[in-house]
């Protein structure tokens, strides 16, 4: 009689935990971050609109390079010039102090540029670090928004690491996958534009032709 209800007790005890164990894989969920970073319509526009301020900082450095060569064109001819024995000591010396400050030109805009090229990394990582912050705010809002809806108390990203480069995710079977809904639902919010319609082709009298 002992034996069959410790059989008994041993049997409710293990259907106990099989429905705990599925009872917390249910309410436990994964999301691919790094899925949701990437195919985000914002993040497609942060990303045009870096590329975009990057091309006009890279512009701008360029002109200054173009500067640069330039002057340092003029001072090569002042610099040559000034020893021309054809002309007066005046003028010799006269195109020798214009070499000297457009060699003092030179290296003030070399100057410039370095603290151009610091300043504009510091600028588009700055830019990239808000855009990067306010964009995984909004991931993790509609996440948990997700998540509430579904009644789960775990979400784990499955494309996180460890230190050593492995995934810290390694066995996922069973649990729901939150990310292509939660893609979905991001992407759903994206504005839309009508597109341009083609004018209708005059007609031989010169009014437009009706189509029907």
């Amino acid at each position: 009689m002992n034996s069959l209800k410790r059989l008994l007790l041993f049997s409710a005890l293990s259907l106990a935990l099989v429905a705990g164990l599925n009872a917390a894989q249910a309410q436990t969920a994964t999301v691919d971050l790094k899925k949701l970073f990437d195919n985000y319509w914002k993040t497609k526009q942060a990303d045009a609109a870096l590329k975009e301020r990057g091309g006009e900082l890279d512009k701008k450095r360029k002109d200054m390079i173009e500067d640069a060569r330039k002057l340092q064109d003029e001072y090569n001819k002042l610099l040559e010039t000034s020893g021309d024995q054809a002309v007066s000591s005046d003028e010799r010396k006269k195109r020798k102090d214009a070499a000297e400050k457009k060699l003092l030109d030179l290296k003030e805009l070399e100057t410039t540029l370095g603290q151009f090229d610091r300043s504009a990394r510091a600028q588009l990582a700055e830019e990239q670090r808000r855009m990067r912050d306010k964009i995984i705010a909004e991931l993790r809002d509609a996440i948990n928004a997700k998540s509430k809806a579904g009644g789960f108390q775990m979400v784990f990203d499955s494309s996180a690491e460890t230190g050593n480069g492995t995934p810290a995710l390694l066995y996922t079977a069973g649990l729901a996958d939150l990310t292509d809904d939660v893609l979905k639902q991001l992407n759903s919010t994206e504005p839309t534009f009508p597109k341009a319609t083609d004018p209708k082709p005059a007609a031989p009298n010169g009014k437009k032709e009706d189509r029907k």
